[in-house]
């Protein structure tokens, strides 16, 4: 059926009402009725990638055009095993539990009332952000399991690929019980449907800014509808003295190079004087190897000449891309206060064999995610077994690092009585 829009109203506002109005009976489903939705989707994409993949083309070519980095394209591309791990992260959704309805605490007053804190869904989700179309199969998942109805705004240079995404899952969507109108897509890529998102209190609940920090702090700063804040990711490897080298280069290597795009990549080195005085030189070259543009300060590139100079701006950038900032430092105490500096709050990881400094490095510093011998890449939802995420949150309030179900709940009180009136 075509839904009719009033032309006086916004796409926006249009949308978030739909979306609204489906919420109520979306949180009355049952978690069968939840989890075969979810199952039809993931084979409709499957099913329809030729399609999504075509529609994905028309976003690449575009932003060749436009002269998109390497690194963002890679972000925006799909190709069938994409889509194929999008399904497979619908199917791990349905195999968690279903958190609506937990009952989080219950106790009985001496007045005879009895109480039961459960938790229910936050009602309607707005979501804005960036080039990964794979963030609208994600949220789409886990909104719908935990009983959100969500309206998503991808950035422009996606558009092709979230509106035939989408397109796909309403499809999938009318085959169950699931409201379609509970999943909405705004189609207007311009600044103005991202600003009104921010002001729509009375329809969106809470509002999940994921992007570039640009992007994340016009959220933070302007809405009125509560946010989530998942932060821009300033990620940080310190190589402690007593590193094991080849763990060290492993690591070091994975978080930069594996998939330098996203917001768990390191983009900055530390690495403690003895050690860089030993090793350092080897593990640049292989990042030279890599095709990394290397960043160093005055120590750093004495010891790797032909390295550019990091500037104070370089410090506290997001690449996102193969540019690395290398800094050596005198020791732990040194490195500790550089993360403090230029850190984003996302995810930080010290290699060394020394357990006292890894047990200061774990709780002293401020970080959603903090490592210890292991790469910042496994800052992700899938990896921690949440099946999928829907953004990692770099604040403390109401969650933090990588939000899966639990994340997208609130809670309420269920009171229960025999006549009982306050005195």
């Amino acid at each position: 059926m075509t839904t009719v829009y009033d032309t006086h109203t916004s796409e926006v506002t249009i949308k978030a009402k739909l979306a609204k109005a489906a919420s109520p009976k979306l949180s009355l489903l049952s978690t069968g009725q939840k989890n075969a939705a979810l199952l039809r989707m993931a084979e409709a994409l499957v099913q329809e990638a030729s399609s999504i993949i075509a529609a994905n083309a028309l976003d690449l070519q575009r932003g060749r055009e436009n002269g998109i980095s390497v690194s963002l394209l890679d972000r925006l591309a799909l190709n069938e095993s994409r889509i194929a791990a999008m399904a497979e992260g619908l199917r791990q959704v349905v195999e968690l539990p279903d958190p609506i309805g937990d009952v989080l605490e219950a106790f009985d007053r001496p007045n005879g009332l009895s109480i039961r804190k459960v938790r229910v869904p936050l009602g309607v989700i707005g979501m804005i952000y960036e080039a990964r179309p794979n963030v609208t199969v994600d949220a789409a998942g886990l909104c719908l399991k935990t009983g959100n109805a969500v309206v998503l705004r991808g950035g422009s240079s996606a558009l092709e690929s979230n509106k035939r995404i989408v397109e796909v899952l309403h499809e999938a969507l009318r085959e169950t019980d699931v409201p379609v109108d509970a999943l909405q897509l705004v189609l207007d890529p311009s600044r103005a449907s991202a600003q009104e998102m921010l002001k729509l209190n009375g329809l969106l609940d809470v509002l999940i800014p994921r992007g570039g920090a640009s992007l994340i702090q016009n959220v933070v700063k302007n809405a009125s509808v509560p946010v989530i804040e998942t932060g821009s990711g300033i990620c940080h490897t310190f190589i402690d003295d007593s590193a094991k080298p080849e763990m060290a280069l492993q690591i070091a290597i994975n978080a930069k190079v594996q998939r330098p795009s996203v917001c768990n990549s390191m983009e900055t080195l530390l690495v403690h004087k003895s050690f860089a005085e030993r090793h350092l030189e080897m593990i640049l070259h292989q990042f030279a190897q890599q095709n990394v543009e290397l960043r160093g300060d005055e120590q750093a590139r004495r010891i790797f000449p032909g390295m550019n100079e990091a500037t104070d701006q370089d410090w506290d950038t997001e690449y996102n891309d193969y540019i690395l900032n290398v800094r050596i430092v005198d020791g732990l105490d040194e490195a500790l206060a550089h993360i403090a500096a230029h850190g984003t709050m996302h995810s930080e990881c010290i290699v060394t064999e020394n357990a006292d400094h890894a047990a200061r490095f774990l709780n002293e510093v401020d970080a959603a995610a903090v490592y210890h011998n292991a790469s910042t890449r496994f800052t992700d939802g899938f990896e921690f077994g949440f099946g999928a995420e829907i953004g990692i949150s770099t604040q403390k309030l109401h969650v933090r690092g990588p939000m899966g179900l639990p994340a997208l709940t609130s809670s309420k009180y269920c009171v229960v009585g025999n006549g009982q009136i306050r005195g």
